[in-house]
């Protein structure tokens, strides 16, 4: 929020600098983040009268005038603005005058006619065009007909000063406009507030022969609505004055009437909204749900679906203004106006903040009645509406008004216990002390011996409870003069969980194998499920739904980490990454229910993803060699019931029979489903499952004495058959003897036939009490044959 210094000063007393008053009011809690500086580096601009204005005899598009600037003879000026007229008054820059874009004015010559200065836009002078009123926007600034002439531009426009630009908290509702900063001001500089009189000096007639009623239908939704009635509206531009304030807090001015209704939003922070009061059907204002498709169309010329959720504003007939956020295009005040109504509310913050985020509208308006605001303020602000149209001439009020809900307003009592407050402050601060800056916050207190017991004014929602009152006291005694202590208490030695410790194990074994870790999104779209070609049964599809998702695509939380690993390959393999090693980390998520009315299983899986270079082999050693890390002993078994991976190249990986991940090909379905015209290679491990089987009390056995024996073995079995059982049943022959058994070559091809393959293991052989003989081994080893032949129907090859 901007907040004008000039403006602050009307209520409080400020004796310091600006960068002073800024810092002290961010100690005191008001966060500001910075002072704007409006001082306009403007030299030799004056104010002139237009006394004549001709077409340039050579220019179609030029006018010459002739301004009186009360400095010796009238001057001639050429321009091409078209805005302007014979009387106008107008910011004149003179020969050798600068502006605040570096210009400076000479003498210039537009088609053989001499031109001594020039008229100045606000543009020119450095205003953005934010702020600059419509009129003036493609022209020169007009200034009232009354300004004296000759004078320095900087001193009728005000150009000088700075604002504040703060940051107001949620909590802090009543910080949100100028005469709020300036009761914090006032506060922290311990000097004395003054709320604005409101006075309203000619009410004509009675607000009953005008509106016939307003009502409130859903109290849950508003709780108070306020409403007066001004006639003989004559619609203008504002004051200058008032033009100048609100361009300062950041608000284009629009005309008399918009504009006031802005300024007393500004000063007090009540939203008002104005009606045309003639094209009110039946003349009454009820604060009701809008109905289910109900539509308006708003001052924006939008059409607008509501639902029954949203509070409108509607005559006898329809609505006629959004709650709090947008009034409607029917009712709004034109240059016809002649009597309009005025309302202000106090509305649910909540119903609002919906309101506003469902329609995708949002103004000053609603920003501030998305806030707890004390309903007390209806009247205040109304009240100061009439007050200001009175003031500059754009209208009578009628006098009376009409409302609904709650009128008497009760302050809170909240008490505080000083010893409890300098116990959670750590710091002694005078029972005296406390009332005084209690009070100064206009938070009426007083003292009985025992506690303070403070009544709670309107305009502070905030405080509920006695934490509050001694947060109060603090920022005003200054948190910075409060002596830092030392911690106090037991102290923890922190570490990670079990699970999180073996995830950076896993993280950092990839990394140091040459994987990239990465990152997605927990939330994926349904149809994910349909290209990893899930079953319409599987336990995949039993997911969460998201009811506010940001789309389609993010509207479940996913099951299996699969479908992020293959969209990730899909990009990097459209990007010309012709191959990737990957791998993530991430949660999945289970629900016990549905619809889920539990909270969900939340499962640690590991996905790992490769294509171009890399092949089955590959994956199967670098998960072999994960495992192995932690002590795992796995098995693997033939899998061909899951549609995602290809039905021959895929296996399961198990502990003790118990399925801890799979691996293998994806199926020739789930590449084309992903546009990819390459093998890819996939694995998906539960993490909390390694946690189980770690085993990482390693023992170490003395270097053998004597040597080893190095025989292959090279056999023909039918595709079917698993490596993995192969390298058992080899094992088993005599498990004392036969140290390792590893697989090195399959081969599939030329004098292999069709549904064969060659599987060739080396089996290392060692005796660790004596050097073993050759006839052993070859003994072991056609037992070995036998066996396989026996099993598996193994060739010798």
């Amino acid at each position: 929020m901007l907040a004008p210094i000039k403006w602050m000063k009307k209520y409080v007393d400020i004796d310091v600098d600006d960068k002073t008053l800024a810092d002290q009011l961010t100690l005191t809690g008001s966060h500001v983040d910075a002072v704007i500086d409006y001082n306009k580096e403007v030299k030799g601009v004056i104010t002139g009268k237009i006394l004549e204005i001709n077409q340039h005899p050579n220019a179609d598009k030029l006018v010459v005038t002739k301004i009186d600037t009360n400095h010796g003879q009238p001057l001639q000026i050429i321009t091409g603005a078209k805005n302007i007229k014979k009387g106008d008054v107008v910011p004149v820059a003179l020969e050798g005058a600068e502006l605040p874009n570096g210009l400076k004015i000479k003498k210039t010559n537009f088609r053989g006619l001499p031109s001594y200065g020039m008229m100045v836009s606000y543009e020119e002078l450095g205003f953005e065009d934010k702020v600059i009123p419509k009129e003036s926007r493609d022209g020169i600034i007009i200034l009232p007909p009354e300004t004296p002439l000759g004078v320095d531009i900087k001193e009728v426009l005000e150009l000088n000063g700075s604002a504040l630009e703060v940051e107001v908290t949620f909590n802090r509702p009543d910080c949100l406009n100028i005469v709020g900063m300036a009761r914090e001001a006032a506060a922290t500089l311990g000097t004395r507030f003054k709320f604005p009189k409101i006075e309203i000096k000619n009410e004509e007639g009675n607000i009953k022969d005008y509106l016939n009623g307003v009502e409130i239908e859903d109290e849950d939704l508003c709780s108070r609505f306020y409403a007066r009635v001004i006639k003989d509206i004559k619609i203008g531009p504002s004051p200058l004055w008032m033009q100048r304030t609100l361009m300062d807090a950041g608000m284009r001015p629009i005309n008399n009437i918009v504009d006031v209704t802005n300024f007393v939003m500004l000063e007090l922070g009540q939203p008002i909204h104005a009606y045309d009061l003639e094209k009110l059907e039946g003349r009454k204002l009820i604060a009701r749900r809008a109905k289910e498709g109900e539509k308006i169309v708003t001052i924006d010329q939008n059409e607008r679906i509501l639902n029954k959720s949203m509070l409108v504003i509607a005559d006898a007939q329809k609505p006629a203004c959004i709650a709090g956020v947008m009034g409607g295009h029917y009712s709004e005040i034109s240059d016809d106006t002649k009597i309009m109504a005025l309302e202000t509310a106090n509305f649910n913050p909540k119903s609002i903040r919906e309101t506003s985020k469902k329609l995708g509208l949002r103004s000053e308006a609603s920003a501030r009645n998305e806030k707890p605001m004390g309903y007390v303020l209806c009247e205040i602000a109304s009240n100061r509406v009439c007050q200001l149209i009175e003031m500059i001439g754009a209208g009578t009020v009628v006098g009376g008004y009409l409302q609904a809900g709650k009128s008497e307003y009760e302050p809170p009592v909240v008490t505080l216990r000083p010893h409890r407050s300098n116990a959670l402050l750590g710091v002694e601060i005078p029972v005296a002390d406390m009332l005084k800056y209690l009070n100064t916050l206009e938070i009426e207190s007083v003292y009985d011996g025992e506690k303070i017991t403070s009544r709670i004014p309107y305009f502070r929602t905030d405080i509920e409870q006695e934490a509050d009152l001694i947060e109060e006291v603090g920022r005003l005694y200054g948190f910075e003069n409060i002596e830092s202590k030392p911690l106090r208490g037991s102290t923890r030695v922190g570490r990670k969980s079990d699970l999180r410790m073996v995830e950076d194990e896993i993280k950092t074994i990839l990394s140091g194998m040459g994987l990239y870790e990465i990152t997605t999104y927990s939330f994926i779209s349904p149809k994910a499920y349909d290209n990893i070609c899930a079953k319409e049964d599987s336990h995949l599809r039993n997911y969460v739904r998201i009811l506010n998702p940001l789309g389609e695509d993010f509207s479940s939380m996913r099951t299996t980490l699969l479908p992020n690993m293959l969209e990730v390959i899909q990009r990097n393999s459209n990007r010309e990454v012709d191959s990737a090693k990957l791998y993530e980390v991430g949660s999945i998520f289970m629900p016990l229910d549905q619809p889920v009315t539990k909270e969900p299983l939340e499962g640690l899986k590991l996905c790992i993803g490769m294509y171009g270079s890399y092949d089955f082999f590959d994956l199967k050693g670098i998960i072999y060699a994960m495992l192995t890390r932690f002590g795992i002993k796995a098995e693997v078994k033939y899998v061909t019931d899951n549609a995602a991976f290809h039905p021959g190249r895929t296996a399961a990986i198990c502990v003790n029979d118990d399925l801890i991940g799979i691996f293998g090909e994806t199926s020739p379905k789930v590449t084309d489903n992903y546009g990819l015209d390459h093998r890819v290679y996939l694995a998906e491990i539960d993490i909390e499952k390694i946690l189980k089987y770690k085993n990482t009390e390693w023992k170490y056995e003395s270097l053998p004495k004597y040597p080893s024996m190095v025989r292959d073995l090279a056999v023909i079995v039918k595709d079917e058959v698993l490596a993995g059982d192969m390298e058992k049943e080899i094992k088993k022959v005599n498990p004392y003897l036969i140290e390792s058994v590893e697989l090195f070559d399959v081969y599939k091809g030329e004098h292999i036939t069709e549904g064969y393959k060659s599987t060739a293991f080396s089996v290392t052989y060692r005796n660790k009490e004596r050097t073993m003989k050759e006839k052993e081994v070859e003994k072991i080893h056609e037992k070995i044959l036998q066996e396989l032949s026996k099993k598996f129907k193994a060739v010798l090859r």
